[in-house]
């Protein structure tokens, strides 16, 4: 049975727990790496007003289409956009072409990164403590 990521946004309190949940699931020589999801507090001068930023996973992925060494494609068992490493040639058509901001440039690993649902085990959903992201 495939599961499915998804977010509620009105769950989302801006704690952060997520953000640092997937900086210690990605970590660069031996270090937190830089978090694959956001999360925008404080919008439009509203606390308690928060968005999440992360990867959705898009069938028809801009990100994808962009590479031009396939270092992107989608797993279609997981659901999820993969990456590469290997193959990229770190140009970063891919963090310019996401139309939501979802692709990011790492600068300790000097390359794109992107919301890998852990491989399977999403650390933000297993994390949140609001249930605002969840992976069933």
């Amino acid at each position: 049975m495939k599961k499915t990521y998804t977010v509620t946004p009105a769950l989302c309190v801006g704690c952060k727990t997520c953000e640092m949940s997937c900086a210690f699931a990605h970590p660069v020589k031996g270090q937190p790496g830089v978090s694959r999801i956001r999360i925008d507090a404080d919008l439009q001068g509203r606390p308690g007003l928060s968005k999440v930023v992360v990867c959705l996973q898009c069938e028809e992925a801009a990100c994808v289409a962009a590479c031009p060494a396939n270092a992107l494609w989608k797993d279609a068992e997981l659901g999820v956009i993969k990456h590469l490493e290997e193959r990229c040639i770190r140009c970063a058509s891919c963090v310019a072409a996401c139309p939501f901001g979802n692709m990011h440039w790492e600068e300790k690993a000097l390359a794109p990164r992107k919301c890998d649902l852990c491989l399977g085990d999403p650390k933000c959903a297993r994390f949140c403590p609001t249930g605002a992201l969840r992976y069933e």
